[in-house]
């Protein structure tokens, strides 16, 4: 069902200036901001071998991360898995319980499909299902 870990999601007051850390540090290799109007964020991704650390910075109050920073401060906000075809992977977790947020999936940062889990069904962790083709990535 999961094919690898896809991402994991670090909520960022500003990009701008916790990019220098990952990028500059740690020395990940940057690919980029994108903003993602649906989710309310702009997001910067940075890659370490088949995985990469998402930066998320809020564009509006109303944007979930930006009560998730509200609530906990910056820090990790979901692990995103991979997954080869999501349809099947939400109709499979809807039959065995699990509530998701996302029924259906959505549109997310570079053309991947994803959809949230409820952190009440994942041991509190925030789960993302990201269904990526390489070829648009």
């Amino acid at each position: 069902m999961l094919t690898k870990i896809n991402h994991l999601g670090v909520a960022v007051t500003s990009i701008e200036e916790a990019l220098p850390f990952y990028r500059d540090t740690l020395g990940m290799n940057f690919a980029g901001i994108e903003e993602v109007p649906s989710q309310l964020v702009k997001v910067a991704f940075l890659s370490i071998g088949e995985s990469k650390i998402e930066l998320l910075e809020p564009t509006s109050a109303e944007s979930p991360v930006a009560k998730f920073l509200e609530k906990n401060g910056p820090g990790v906000h979901h692990v995103a898995y991979g997954v080869s075809d999501i349809e099947a992977t939400i109709a499979r977790l809807i039959a065995g319980g699990t509530r998701m947020i996302d029924a259906t999936p959505r549109n997310g940062a570079h053309g991947a499909r994803i959809a949230f889990l409820h952190p009440k069904s994942s041991n509190g962790v925030l789960t993302e299902l990201c269904e990526v083709h390489e070829e648009s990535h």
